[in-house]
């Protein structure tokens, strides 16, 4: 529950500091911002300091500042002529609009290297006998040993076939020697010890190519703790390695055929895979609910990099939307016709209407798990 409130907080956090970039440096370039707001929809509350109406919508969807003359059609008061974003130079214009787009990117970098600072990182040459993956299926499709017997990460493996083990290597080694064979693994789980009967499954060894015994877990490791330097430059191979698999991922979201599957979620068929599969807030304060305190702040900086990534894309009316039409006016010296983008800007709202009405038509029909 507590886990849950964190990454509901922090989500909440994470909209209204993406929100701030805009507001701060519209205030620092001279602009005016007349609303700030979290959510949209009909006003619950709200109040004025200065030039600046803060307040709260019934709809927690998002948030929004809205800056003089950002609306190209909207009409002008004469008290604001060299306030309005229209005005500005095109550098102005970009540091507004990018502001909230590289807060979510530098979130995510400071919260990845205060995770690797503060818990330390796998020593690959020490596992332990504690599960940290249960692997669902063999290459078959057919459900691994492991994840039928009910095993489950945190777990802590303490004898194979009745004969004490006391670390992974020797679970390894026990294991290997009973291919397709039933055997009972007894477990630590949370202090209680629980015997499971598991037939095995085999696989090939890789060296010798001769059949082992196959569980279908992988181990914990030992914690080591690092240097600054050397968690700077780990928290950037992590951050350039969840952002290209973010742009993977969203590139798979909107295949036609996945949202053709998607759109089959509103007809019952809501078994989604997860490689396509939208999270909407409630899906991603369950999974915080479920998880220890270091995958939550993980899921923190995920969900920080899709926001990022999906606010940068060149879309009208995101905020990489805006980017493209003052980079448009900046090198062309032409007023972009904003009418003529209004057909894109409904295609982009319709189709993020569409992802979060699944998203949250899965989570609450089908809800979403770390244990699958």
């Amino acid at each position: 529950m507590l886990g849950g409130i964190f990454m509901l907080v922090a989500v909440v956090a994470s909209v209204m500091i993406h929100e701030s970039g805009h507001y701060f440096m519209a205030r620092a370039t001279g602009m005016k911002a007349t609303e700030f707001f979290f959510g949209f929809g009909p006003k619950l509350w709200s109040t004025t300091r200065g030039e600046t109406e803060y307040g709260i919508k019934a709809f927690p969807l998002g948030g929004y500042v809205r800056i003089a003359g950002m609306n190209p059609l909207e009409e002008i008061d004469p008290a604001d002529v060299g306030r309005t974003y229209r005005e500005k130079k095109f550098w102005q214009k970009s540091v507004v609009i990018l502001a909230g787009v590289a807060l979510h990117f530098i979130i995510a970098y400071v919260v990845i290297l205060g995770a690797i600072i503060g818990f330390g990182i796998d020593n690959p040459d020490a596992p332990l006998a504690e599960i940290a993956v249960v692997q669902q299926f063999l290459e078959d499709g057919s459900a691994t040993p492991a994840s039928v017997a009910g095993l489950e990460p945190g777990d802590t493996i303490v004898a194979v076939g009745g004969l004490a083990v006391g670390g992974w290597e020797e679970i390894r080694v026990a294991l290997a020697d009973l291919p397709d064979a039933a055997v009972t693994i007894t477990v630590n789980r949370d202090g209680d010890q629980l015997a499971f009967p598991i037939t095995l499954s085999s696989i090939a060894d890789p060296e010798t190519g001769a059949r082992v015994g196959y569980l279908g877990v992988s181990p914990a490791f030992e914690r080591q703790s690092v240097g600054f330097f050397t968690a700077t430059s780990l928290a950037g191979r992590a951050f350039v390695n969840i952002t290209g698999r973010t742009f993977e991922a969203l590139g798979n979201l909107v295949k036609p055929s996945s949202l053709a599957q998607l759109g089959g979620a509103f007809f019952g068929k809501t078994d989604i895979p997860n490689e396509i599969r939208p999270v909407s807030p409630v899906g991603i304060v369950r999974l915080g609910a479920e998880s220890d305190f270091e995958l939550m702040v993980s899921l923190v900086a995920m969900v920080n990099i899709v926001l990022g990534i999906f606010n940068g894309l060149p879309l009208y009316p995101l905020d990489g939307g805006h980017f493209a039409v003052a980079a448009y006016e900046r090198i062309t010296h032409r007023k972009a016709d904003v009418r003529k983008l209004a057909p894109i800007a409904a295609v982009v709202m319709a189709l993020v209407l569409f992802l979060f009405s699944v998203a949250l038509l899965l989570d609450i029909v089908n809800p979403i798990s770390l244990n699958g």
